[in-house]
């Protein structure tokens, strides 16, 4: 694909990724002269896989996604970084748009780039729901940080593109575990806002799972990916209604908790 491999440092956080991370490895190990593999304490044969194609493991405790990818971005030799999560692989369009950053010199004009990520979902890659969905994950380190806690934020101080080709997501093997991870995110979100001071109120339980559900069927035209879209969107119906739900139960807990002290 090219002569001399570019001066490109891939970030890829893992946890027992095995199944996952050979192909994300493959999709980008041919153009990018540093692979490092953020593993927060695999059980399963991620490392030794990741080893084997080339790429470098350091392990990190666990603090969160963002902060794991960070950890990563400062950890890397190069001054130019792609992110990718272990269930992603780069395509040949996106791969190839890579290259052309490189070879056209775009580092000198812009300083992030954007690239579409599309999710594989029941045999299927969804064509409308979460489409388009840019997410900045080639850039100058110099000018990104990334923040957050359950989803990172990544800020950009610079300039910023667009590149054409996709980002494959291959996210959930099934909908069992789909919305088993909806059911975790919901009670992460919960303790967070339950943290910052979010006091629960019953019109967000009702109001609130709707419109998520609204916005992701017909706002954002899930109702075009036929039984994908509506499980998509009812996903939001789910995780929505239960991260309130989940708040009004940690308040309940503290309610007993003062009335027995």
């Amino acid at each position: 694909m090219v002569d001399k491999l570019l001066d490109l440092s891939v970030v890829i956080v893992t946890l027992n990724e095995e199944k996952n991370i050979s192909r994300a490895i493959n999709s980008i190990k041919d153009i990018a002269n540093e692979i490092l593999v953020i593993d927060s304490g695999s059980t399963d044969k991620t490392i030794e896989i990741a080893e084997k194609l080339g790429a470098k493991v350091i392990f990190n405790q666990w603090e969160g996604y963002p902060l794991q990818v960070q950890f990563g971005i400062d950890n890397t030799s190069n001054k130019y970084v792609l992110v990718l999560d272990a269930d992603e692989e780069i395509s040949v369009e996106l791969k190839q748009s890579i290259i052309n950053v490189f070879e056209q010199n775009l580092f000198s004009k812009y300083d992030c780039f954007a690239v579409n990520r599309k999710t594989f979902y029941v045999n299927k890659f969804l064509e409308h729901i979460w489409q388009p969905e840019y997410r900045i994950r080639l850039f100058n380190k110099e000018k990104v940080r990334y923040e957050g806690f359950l989803h990172e934020k990544v800020i950009c101080d610079g300039k910023k593109s667009k590149l054409n080709g996709y980002l494959y997501h291959y996210t959930y093997k099934d909908i069992f575990q789909h919305y088993t991870k909806s059911l975790k995110y919901a009670k992460i979100s919960a303790e967070e806002l339950y943290k910052r001071g979010k006091k629960f109120k019953y019109h967000n339980l009702i109001i609130n799972p709707l419109w998520a559900f609204f916005r992701q069927y017909f706002l954002k035209l899930g109702f075009l990916d036929g039984i994908r879209g509506l499980s998509v969107s009812m996903s939001y119906l789910f995780s929505t209604f239960l991260k309130y739900l989940f708040l009004w139960e940690l308040e309940q807990k503290e309610k007993d908790k003062n009335a027995g002290s």
